[in-house]
């Protein structure tokens, strides 16, 4: 019934309510004014446009009259499908927020997939939970320890290439640490549980610092100039800017050399990081490519 209710909308409609829910979903309020600023549309559209959502799932979100926005309630169940890919896209970069669409434009393009992608059920309270500033009661499965009860306060999502890490202070250990999203089960939203100054995102020094790298062609592989003209190099140098959080991610994504005798020579290892000393003190350096720390 819903999706014969839909179809009966233009889609610039169904492209607002689409956004309507995403930010419902995953952001864990919407209200008139984030429809007027997304679509540029009247005050008197926008409050038709939650009118019309309420009709076709109107257990999905509860007014607060305080604060005059919606809320999604505990029944909530999407009446539009996204892809993993899409919705963290869209977190990413704001990307593709109407409507799934139906029909491709005719180009062929082909991505490699990813092997593991999150449940949005859980993706969604996380994200609110990084939207409200508010800490997560969650069971996390790793490696080292199986399972644990934990109490994380979430401030980033990062992007590794393979997956998707959650950043956050962990209460358990008393640290910032990165989370798998996919070994999060069972998160729950502590709305009333207070952040402490220690546990806010200006006090993570990793997060904080920000290491200036710079790249250039592997010094042992063949065609110098051909890999200059892949990353678009200035003078046969790519400067990049990471955090230091990221950066082990960033050089293992793009296999970048990190030996101090370039001494890596796979076929792979086309790039090479001109000063590896300058990942000393930086926690993710680990998982750079022949990275020692000296």
């Amino acid at each position: 019934m819903i999706t014969e209710a839909l179809s009966q909308l233009t889609q610039a409609q169904r492209d607002r309510l689409a956004y309507l829910e995403l930010r419902l979903r995953f952001v864990g309020e919407i209200g008139r004014q984030d429809l007027i600023q997304r679509f540029g549309i009247q005050t008197a559209a926008a409050t038709r446009d939650l009118a019309t959502y309420r009709e076709l799932a109107g257990n999905n979100l509860a007014y607060d009259r305080s604060s005059k926005i919606y809320t999604p309630t505990k029944e909530f169940r999407p009446i539009f499908t996204f892809s993993a890919d899409r919705v963290l896209a869209w977190l990413a970069e704001g990307f593709g927020d109407g409507e799934p669409a139906s029909s491709a434009p005719g180009i062929a393009c082909v991505t490699s997939g990813r092997l593991a992608q999150p449940d949005l059920d859980t993706l969604g309270i996380v994200t609110r939970a990084i939207y409200h500033r508010c800490p997560l009661r969650v069971e996390y499965y790793s490696l080292d320890s199986g399972k644990t009860l934990r109490e994380i306060v979430p401030f980033a999502l990062i992007d590794t290439g393979l997956r998707w890490h959650l950043r956050g202070y962990d209460r358990k250990r008393g640290a910032f640490r990165d989370f798998v999203v996919t070994r999060i089960k069972r998160p729950k939203l502590l709305m009333e549980s207070p952040v402490a100054e220690h546990e806010r995102p200006e006090q993570d020094v990793q997060w904080s610092r920000i290491v200036e790298v710079e790249l250039v062609p592997h010094p042992d592989q063949p065609h110098p100039d051909i890999t200059a003209m892949d990353y678009a190099m200035q003078d046969g140098v790519l400067r990049l800017r990471l955090r230091g959080a990221t950066a082990g991610y960033v050089l293992r994504k793009w296999s970048v050399d990190c030996s101090l005798d370039h001494r890596l020579r796979e076929p792979e290892y086309r790039l090479w990081l001109k000063d590896p000393l300058l990942l000393y003190g930086v926690e993710t350096a680990v998982l750079a490519p022949g990275y020692r720390a000296t």
